[in-house]
């Protein structure tokens, strides 16, 4: 059933909205709640997200939020970057495009609930499992009031940091990052707190 606070992202003006119409024409036909999340339509079953509608630049998507654990027969999902580690996408260009392979999109929508109705639960990488920026590591041995604070840090605060500073590709850059994250580090707030 269509939900009226989300009804606003459908009117706007915009070069996708006649995928994003038709996409949830698709995906309504499922029975999922619809709510909007991220500023975006998200489809639930029993409060756990589904799929999300949302669109870029180059193309509107489906996001499948365990889109790892679909599949994919026709190796079409797309995993955004490499740390998105359970969503994956199915991207469009155009609305002949979802037209086209609307029972391909209905039989990947039904098979994403099917996995959220069995309670099945993405493996996700744990902090250990993410690499430690020399630099960092050096930081870390030097000074233990910067290690016992990132220590304390939550297990999400601490990925955002180790993957901002091994982002950049060039020693001094990741360590003027480091350099720049300590006070907050010492203060026990998050890269972007």
């Amino acid at each position: 059933m269509k939900n009226p606070k989300v009804e606003w992202f459908f009117g706007k003006q915009g070069e996708w909205q006649a995928c994003y119409r038709s996409l949830r024409d698709i995906v309504l036909h499922f029975g999922l709640t619809e709510e909007l999340k991220w500023g975006c339509p998200c489809y639930t079953n029993e409060k756990n997200n589904v799929v999300l509608i949302h669109g870029f630049r180059e193309y509107c998507a489906l996001l499948f939020m365990k889109g790892a654990l679909m599949s994919d027969p026709e190796n079409i999902l797309v995993q955004q970057t490499p740390n998105v580690q359970s969503a994956r996408q199915m991207r469009f260009i155009n609305l002949e495009s979802i037209i086209k392979n609307r029972k391909l999109i209905e039989l990947y929508v039904e098979e994403a609930i099917k996995i959220e109705k069995a309670g099945l639960k993405v493996s996700k990488k744990t902090t250990s499992d993410y690499e430690i920026p020399e630099e960092f590591r050096t930081v870390l041995a030097d000074n233990p009031y910067v290690k016992q604070a990132f220590d304390k840090l939550t297990p999400g605060r601490q990925r955002g940091y180790l993957l901002y500073f091994s982002g950049a590709k060039q020693a001094k850059t990741r360590m003027e990052r480091i350099t720049r994250c300590i006070s907050n580090i010492l203060e026990y707030k998050g890269l972007n707190d």
